[in-house]
């Protein structure tokens, strides 16, 4: 009897953390289990010829928004090859409406519901036994013309479930998922999670041990998928404390958390960690009361706000604030002051998303309510609604597309700093929002939006639409040397760059790839991540990049002003703002 657990990721740097789960607590209690990892960009012959030479008696699916409709192709594809297989779906994307889904797809066994692992692995059982299922707790599944469900299964302690990875070579440059709790305090109205309100945590010691096994294998990055990590004060505090105390130097952990309920003593823990230890997802949606009240979120902006702040004072953690597009109540003007309130706590990565009509949800009960037309195919994202109209969705759509390239990249903070700080000086605040739609514009405008350009492309196309601004280009240019510095020593010059001198030539023969010098005539280094305080003089200065010194937050490498007596013999130890 084979019995194989198939994954299928958006990418290939990711992991599936159900499908381990689910193998590791079948194979702690004896069952022999195979996993199939790949991803929607493979092609679905060869995952159809890779899982066929396998010759499978059971195969299980994990589904979700992303991967739905392809494993729809793959499973009825898969059992015409294979008639005699049994195939068996799980995950959010078909616990809801489960019942219609096995009417419709002949070639699906059963689907399991709810929390996975002992309903798997009593599945296997099973079908070691050659029993029936009907014995089998949480599942729907097909006997002849007839659907069964049936009963429910119980939450599990989750210090009864293994650890989920038992081979760290086979995971290697993947980011690895993990949980230390389950369930949700809140009830937001666009989201699964609010389904279940049976909030549980691991014990810490359990944690802890985990853990560890993540850090003496220095594994490059766990998330974990706690919906709100900082649910339970202690809980947090101490994960977050432990971490601090065990740092291997390598690890980046991710957590999302409801910034406002964050306890002082949460954040003196954050600020005294590690750059780069951890990165910080805080999930804003929206800053309109009328629209965090209609969602059923709990939300003081204010103090989000004030957060946000402290939790940048030090640089040392890398922090995402999401916003939803198409929620109640948000209409293409309000949800512009969204983002531009959002813009104005300068966070690393600004995530503009939009809402997707999820089966179980509150939002997709009330969809006639809210007039909202969503694509009937996943990931079902919103088309309009009662108070956002289509073409503003692609509007928004566009913009997003400009945020992407030239904000959450990072690789143009000097230009946009620049800018944002030369408008408020001399023309009053320049609201972001109007800057990355007039940018959308200008693409639209050239008939670039549909194409893939390089990265020199992207700056050669900014600093022209900058100059259609009636910016100074000089400026913008130099401000695009120091920003591609910034990132790496780069092969060749772009050509709007200035010419290289003999001390630059000396420098490159002194370090090599190690080090960059380059002549300005502003000074860019008083500035921060996306941020000057103040408009840079005109002076000559040099400045030094150092390549061997990297910013684990923002991706920059330090830099130095460098005197030309120093340039020739400079060791380094200087330390700069940049």
């Amino acid at each position: 009897m084979k019995i194989v657990l198939v994954a299928i990721n958006t990418k290939y740097i990711h992991s599936n953390l159900a499908v381990y789960a689910l193998s590791s607590y079948a194979r702690a209690k004896g069952e022999e289990v195979v996993v199939c990892e790949y991803t929607i960009n493979h092609d679905a012959d060869d995952i159809l010829q890779d899982l066929y030479q396998k010759r499978p008696d059971v195969v299980a699916f994990s589904c979700y928004l992303w991967n739905y409709l392809y494993i729809n192709e793959l499973t009825y594809e898969l059992r015409r090859l294979l008639p005699n297989v049994d195939i068996w779906l799980g995950g959010p994307e078909v616990s809801y409406e489960s019942e219609a889904h096995l009417k419709n797809h002949p070639e699906i066994r059963g689907i399991l519901l709810g929390e996975g692992e002992e309903t798997f692995f009593r599945l296997c059982r099973s079908y070691r036994a050659g029993k029936d299922f009907s014995e089998v707790e949480g599942i729907l599944y097909r006997e002849g013309e007839k659907i069964i469900a049936t009963k429910p299964r119980a939450c599990l302690n989750l210090d009864d479930l293994p650890f989920p990875y038992d081979d760290f070579a086979k995971m290697e440059h993947k980011i690895l998922y993990y949980e230390s709790s389950r369930g949700c305090p809140f009830s937001c109205s666009y989201c699964l999670s609010s389904v279940d309100r049976n909030l549980r945590f691991k014990s810490l010691p359990k944690v802890y041990a985990e853990l560890d096994r993540f850090l003496e294998a220095k594994v490059p990055q766990v998330k974990f998928v706690d919906r709100t990590y900082n649910a339970k004060v202690e809980h947090a505090l101490a994960i977050w404390e432990y971490i601090k105390e065990h740092d291997n130097g390598v690890t980046n952990f991710h957590f999302e958390v409801a910034a406002d309920i964050l306890k002082q003593s949460e954040l003196d823990c954050l600020k005294s960690l590690r750059p780069g230890l951890v990165q910080l997802e805080i999930g804003v949606q929206s800053t309109n009361e009328k629209t965090i009240t209609e969602i059923h979120r709990v939300m003081d902006i204010d103090k989000v706000r004030t957060i946000t702040a402290a939790l940048k004072e030090r640089g040392n953690i890398n922090l995402h604030l999401d916003l939803i597009a198409g929620l109640p109540y948000e209409t293409y003007e309000r949800f512009q002051k969204s983002f531009d309130d959002l813009y104005a706590m300068r966070p690393h990565q600004l995530q503009l998303g939009f809402l997707k009509v999820l089966k179980g949800s509150y939002m997709f009960e009330h969809v006639r309510e809210y007039g909202i037309l969503y694509h009937e195919r996943p990931p079902y994202e919103v088309m309009r609604t009662k108070w956002i109209t289509y073409d503003e969705i692609i509007s928004l759509k566009q913009v997003e597309q400009m945020v992407e390239t030239y904000y959450n990249s990072g690789q143009f903070s000097t230009m946009l700093g620049l800018y944002f700080c030369r408008q408020k000086k001399e023309w009053g605040e320049e609201k972001p929002f109007a800057f990355f739609r007039r940018l959308a514009d200008y693409y639209l405008q050239k008939g670039q939006m549909t194409i893939s350009q390089s990265r020199m492309k992207k700056y050669e196309l900014l600093l022209d639409f900058l100059e259609s601004e009636g910016e100074d280009r000089t400026l913008y240019e130099e401000a695009a040397v120091y920003d591609l510095y910034l990132r790496e020593n780069l092969k060749s010059r772009p050509g709007f760059a200035k010419k290289t001198d003999d001390l630059l030539r000396d420098w490159k023969k002194q370090f090599g790839s190690k080090r960059h010098i380059e002549g300005f005539s502003y000074d860019f280094t008083g500035g921060s991540f996306y941020e000057f305080a103040r408009m840079p003089e005109k002076e000559h200065v040099r400045v030094g990049f150092f390549y061997e010194e990297k910013d684990p937050v923002t991706g920059n490498v330090r830099v130095k002003r460098i005197s030309d007596d120093e340039a020739g013999a400079n060791d380094g130890n200087s330390s700069s703002n940049g």
